[in-house]
């Protein structure tokens, strides 16, 4: 093999013992499509761990649900969960929907009961709390994010009504259910969908609002290995009986995950296409390479080299192309990672992205697979012009020699 690579090494040179501009050139674009694919894949995946982030911070890994809608003897099945090795904290919750309302302003949510001791092992809400309030009342609390205040045009310390349409039958129909509550808290998860849809108040108070009694919605669950939820789910299920069933947050958010996955494989599709475009300038250039150097593939057959031999020759120059073009790109696009993610290069309007800098996660799989393509699509566009190569007649060549 060192034989094709020798001669593949002389004909990307030119004659002023530099690399030939079309040489150059190839590389280049090589270069150009490998390092916009790190840049946009590793800013893709970066926004998908930010939000990932942002889900586990309001969700559980893991919920515990009943067929039934309710589960009744909860405090024996929190004593159960205590005994598996894969969990890490629980906290039992009521969640019901409900319409919040203040002045003439309203807006319908989820409300989730909690116990706080508990919660604050299970998920991040209360770190994100950003203004607080202290409830001299006799009003239950109630917390909500930042999105809905503004809708609300509430502060904390302010008083909110909430109407839950799951109340008493009356001579003129349901009468639905009113509490008042006091907001002693404001919290910005950074996701509108959970700061305009989500409220927190406590779990015997959202237990008497809707009529629960001692039963609760389900059971949180913080697991030791997030991203082994799918199976630890699953073995839960089949663990707690038919009265019960898991569900882990990739179920919970399985649309939301299948658009970002899509998203990115399609970003991978359309950027490919640079090194598509790069490939079209490696078959030119070996192409003119095959045309110059007839007279020298000739002299090499007639020496006696085979077929196979010219369009390793050739082949090494398209590999070498892609090598040094794949090099080149990794290292342009691993240094612009680190740039924009060490440094405010691009400024996002926090306000609408909840961001102030564009996230960026590099994968050692997406650097793999990035580069795995250049190199076989560098390769791949070596065959036609080997192949024109190996089937030149030295005959026809020398003759007029």
């Amino acid at each position: 093999m060192r034989l094709p690579f020798f001669i593949a090494l002389r004909y990307l040179k030119s004659r002023k013992k530099g690399l030939s501009f079309g040489t150059v050139i190839s590389i280049s674009g090589v270069a150009l499509g490998v390092m916009a694919l790190i840049v946009v894949i590793s800013v893709v995946s970066g926004f998908h761990e930010d939000l990932q982030k942002k889900i586990l911070g309001t969700q559980a890994h893991a919920v515990v649900l009943s067929y039934s809608g309710g589960i009744s003897d909860y405090r024996s099945l929190m004593e159960l969960l205590s005994n598996k090795d894969e969990i890490k904290a629980y906290s039992p919750f009521v969640m019901g929907q409900v319409l919040v309302s203040s002045g003439k302003r309203a807006h319908g949510l989820y409300i989730r009961g909690i116990i706080p001791e508990y919660d604050r092992q299970t998920t991040e809400i209360f770190q994100h709390i950003k203004y607080k309030h202290q409830n001299y009342t006799d009003l239950p609390w109630i917390i909500i994010g930042k999105e809905l205040a503004n809708l609300l045009g509430v502060l904390p310390g302010d008083t909110v009504t909430v109407i839950s349409p799951m109340g008493t039958i009356g001579p003129l129909g349901v009468i639905p259910k009113v509490k008042k509550f006091i907001v002693t808290g404001i919290f910005e998860i950074g996701m509108f969908e959970y700061d305009t849809n989500l409220a927190i108040t406590d779990l015997k108070t959202a237990q008497t609002f809707f009529d629960y009694g001692d039963k609760v919605t389900g059971i949180q669950l913080k697991l030791k290995d997030v991203y082994r939820a799918d199976k630890i789910s699953q073995t839960l299920t089949k663990q707690l009986g038919d009265s019960f069933y898991v569900k882990d947050w990739m179920q919970m958010n399985r649309n939301l995950f299948s658009a970002l996955k899509l998203e990115k494989f399609a970003m991978f599709v359309i950027l490919i296409l640079i090194v598509l475009v790069a490939s079209f300038n490696i078959i030119s250039m070996l192409m003119v390479n095959v045309t110059e150097k007839q007279r020298d593939i000739a002299i090499l057959k007639s020496m006696g080299a085979t077929d196979n031999l010219i369009k390793l020759i050739f082949m090494s120059q398209g590999l070498i192309i892609g090598l040094i073009g794949t090099l080149f790109g990794l290292a342009g696009g691993l240094a612009l990672c680190e740039i924009i993610k060490s440094y405010d290069i691009v400024k996002l309007p926090a306000d609408v992205y909840y961001l102030s800098k564009l996230p960026v996660k590099v994968k050692i799989l997406d650097v793999a697979l990035i580069s795995a393509s250049a190199l076989l699509i560098s390769l791949i566009s070596t065959i036609y012009p080997a192949h024109r190569a190996s089937k030149l007649n030295p005959v026809e060549i020398l003759r007029y020699e």
